[in-house]
């Protein structure tokens, strides 16, 4: 469920940053804001629902420092996991700047369960990354790398991302983004592709909404995972999102939301 996670976490961030401006202000979200989705897999043309995902963000404290706490869990159907696997925990803390200080991601992948972690520190203006994953098979590998732009993972880039200024963004505009795990820095984008209105399925609420493609490459070969939607107002709450798989198409729409922290101004009546 790696696309699925950075569809959730990313929306805008520029590579080329110092860390003096790695951190933002945050007018998005509040403690206690609570989203729901449910996931679908295409299944021999037919649309099936194969599990649901959650996501909850609260200000909370980290080492004795104020910081927000946010997670995302997913959950699969056990009858489709042979076609559509999705047992993540992911944990991220930030400061209340949104710059990141932990993430941890603990994934089952068919029979293999494994843990990423990451701590942050900005020794000297740079972003130093610690690097801690445990194998499948049970190894402990630890890594450091240090950079001189921001650096983020697939939870504090999405909290960060929710605060961009979308005003700023052009229709076909690229954005580079630096995510990490415990083993790589991707080398990933984002492409704005203008707006469009959008209908929640069972609420069958309307919002108005901007529209994303999200591009990783690999082998020299460039490849669009994801296309998503989100709300066209202060929130920047993801509704849809299509994820384009190696083994087929899947799709995640909003199910719920509360706790949100400003007036849904999209929603069309």
């Amino acid at each position: 469920m790696k696309r699925l996670l950075l569809a959730l976490f990313a929306i805008h961030c520029s590579l080329f940053t110092s860390f003096a401006q790695c951190g933002i202000e945050n007018t998005a979200f509040k403690s206690g804001e609570e989203l729901d989705y449910d996931l679908y897999f295409n299944w021999k043309f037919i649309w099936v629902k194969v599990g649901t995902a959650s996501m909850d963000t609260h200000f909370t404290k980290f080492e004795g420092k104020d910081a927000w706490k946010s997670y995302l869990i997913t959950r699969g159907n056990s009858k489709l996991d042979k076609f559509f696997m999705m047992r993540d925990t992911l944990l991220s803390y930030c400061n209340p700047d949104l710059s990141p200080l932990y993430f941890r991601k603990g994934a089952l992948e068919g029979d293999h369960y494994y843990v990423d972690e990451i701590w942050y520190s900005y020794p000297h203006g740079f972003s130093q990354l610690k690097k801690h994953r445990i194998t499948s098979s049970g190894e402990h590998i630890w890594k450091t790398s240090t950079y001189n732009a921001c650096i983020y993972d697939m939870m504090s880039i999405f909290l960060r991302s929710r605060n961009f200024d979308a005003t700023k963004i052009k229709k076909g505009e690229v954005i580079p983004m630096p995510i990490s795990d415990a083993q790589n820095l991707n080398n990933s984008w984002l492409e704005f592709r203008g707006k469009e209105n959008f209908k929640m399925n069972d609420t069958k609420e309307k919002f108005r909404c901007l529209v994303f493609s999200f591009y990783e490459r690999e082998n020299n070969k460039s490849k669009e995972l994801i296309r998503f939607w989100i709300t066209d107002d202060q929130n920047h709450i993801p509704v849809r999102l299509d994820m384009f798989l190696s083994f087929g198409s899947a799709k995640a729409y909003l199910k719920s939301y509360k706790g949100v922290r400003s007036p849904m101004t999209s929603k069309i009546n």
